[in-house]
């Protein structure tokens, strides 16, 4: 069977005016994946990422610790189906209009517009998100230029079906994603609800290891979640 590590891309510089890059804690999760493969032999016969910014520069930073250490890593290819839903755009097109329709969620809106710049802003966002994401992938919300769930959920599986297509048997894979197209992977892997790619994605750490076994049209999953490379760097282990 061949192998594809799923990588979701290190900590991006969320609640920030330029969100979609790296920061410098994201760096040093990729760097330390990139050493720990190194320090272990891991090799790849192809390397993919999305084509966001924070999945492409994950990606790139641990490509340059191989080159470093001279050791062999494919050159990356871009998949855009790798892509992350759109987060900003769903928060600015769904939730005002979410919170002056539905009284449960209006008070999560409140609490996040009122909380958005104190340290707590975390869980005021998570409270929120999850309430906009549960009517989204339940089909009952949704807006014009919004990418639908079934949508979303569609182009994922479909750039994994053309990764699992095109590499032989017995391979090692590597692709930098996020979040949500990890869970979907999983979900699908576990032949689970959909709706349990949401409660997958919550759990899902930055620079993190996910590892599928797949064969023809047989797909399993071997690892979730596992960051081997930052077992003596708690201080590294973020979820956004």
């Amino acid at each position: 069977m061949s192998m594809l590590v799923l990588v979701r891309h290190g900590q991006a510089r969320a609640f920030q005016a330029d969100p979609d890059r790296l920061s410098e804690t994201g760096r040093r999760q990729a760097r330390a994946l990139g050493r720990y493969w190194v320090k272990h032999g891991v090799g790849f016969d192809a390397v993919f990422h999305g084509s966001l910014r924070r999945q492409r520069e994950s990606c790139l930073a641990v490509a340059e610790v191989y080159r470093r250490a001279g050791a062999d890593f494919p050159q990356p290819q871009e998949l855009p189906g790798l892509d992350e839903y759109r987060v900003q755009d769903m928060l600015e097109a769904l939730a005002p209009r979410l919170a002056e329709t539905d009284n449960a969620f209006a008070p999560l809106w409140r609490a996040w517009l009122k909380g958005r710049e104190t340290p707590e802003r975390n869980k005021y966002f998570q409270r929120m998100f999850e309430a906009v994401m549960q009517r989204w992938i339940a089909g009952t919300l949704g807006a014009e230029g919004i990418e639908p769930w079934a949508a979303f959920r569609g182009r994922v599986l479909g750039e994994l079906k053309a990764i699992f297509s095109s590499q032989g048997g017995g391979r090692r894979v590597a692709a930098f994603s996020s979040g949500g197209p990890i869970a979907v992977a999983v979900q699908t892997a576990l032949q689970a609800p959909e709706a349990a790619a949401l409660e997958l994605n919550w759990r899902i750490r930055n620079a993190s290891l996910t590892t599928l076994l797949f064969s023809g049209r047989r797909l399993s999953l071997d690892g979730f979640n596992a960051l081997p490379h930052l077992a003596e760097r708690p201080d590294l282990v973020t979820f956004r």
